[in-house]
Order: C-alpha cells, then structure tokens, then sequence
C-alpha cells in the first residue's frame, strides 16, 4: 500500500510557473510508474502526464506538451511536475497517481491503468 502526498499548488498569473511534488511511500517506488491527472470544476478528471521506468519513458497530453515536465527522484521517492507558461485553463486540482507495476518503456494514460491516489493541490492560474 502506497501513500501519495502532492505539494507545491497555489495561484499564480497567466504565463507563470509552478512545480508540483508527489512524496510516496513505499519502499518498491523506482518501480512504480507515476502519473499527473486534473480536475477542473463541472468536468472529468483527465490525463495530464506519466513518468515509468526507466526515467525517460515520459508521456504528455496534447494540452501540456512543451509546457510542463514530468520527472522523478527514485532516491526521494517522488515525482515532480514542472509546469511553465501557464494558462487560465490550467486551473484545476492536480492529482499524483502511481501504479504499482509497470513495464519498462510503456506508458500509461487512463485512471483505471493506477493504483494508488494522493489527495490533490489546487492550482489557480488567472488571467
């Protein structure tokens, strides 16, 4: 059983930047692979990025690509999302997931492909 703690949210203008945190516990986590999900107000959460093993199997939604940056601190047990230039429809609660076993090299976008949930930070951005 994994515990996901997020950090980092918070409001800032249009165009600004925020890294978000996601310490987990666990002593398996260098397998685990992570993933950033959101939810805005009145819509479905939805995929955001997801980081496996090794580091360098990222993946992005189309919304984010070139903007924000996913990576990962085996050592520290978390992940960080990186998130620069951002916009108003940003806006929403970032949620960490991670799952428990993962192929090397695959990737994984859908909620019901994690395990385990943190509690989620809201981010603002305004305009």
């Amino acid at each position: 059983q994994a515990q996901l703690v997020e950090s980092g949210g918070g409001a800032v203008q249009a165009g600004g930047s925020l890294r978000l945190s996601c310490a987990t516990s666990g002593r398996t986590f260098s397998s685990y692979a992570m993933g950033w999900f959101r939810q805005s107000p009145g819509k479905e959460r939805e995929f955001v990025a997801s980081i496996g093993r090794p580091s360098s199997a990222t993946y992005y939604a189309d919304s984010v690509k070139g903007r924000f940056t996913i990576s990962r601190d085996n050592a520290a047990n978390t992940v960080y999302l990186q998130m620069n230039s951002l916009k108003p429809e940003d806006t929403a609660v970032y949620y960490c997931a991670a799952r428990a076993s993962s192929t090397p090299f695959s990737y994984y976008t859908r909620e019901r492909q994690f395990d385990y949930w943190g509690q989620g930070t809201q981010v603002t951005v305004s305009s």
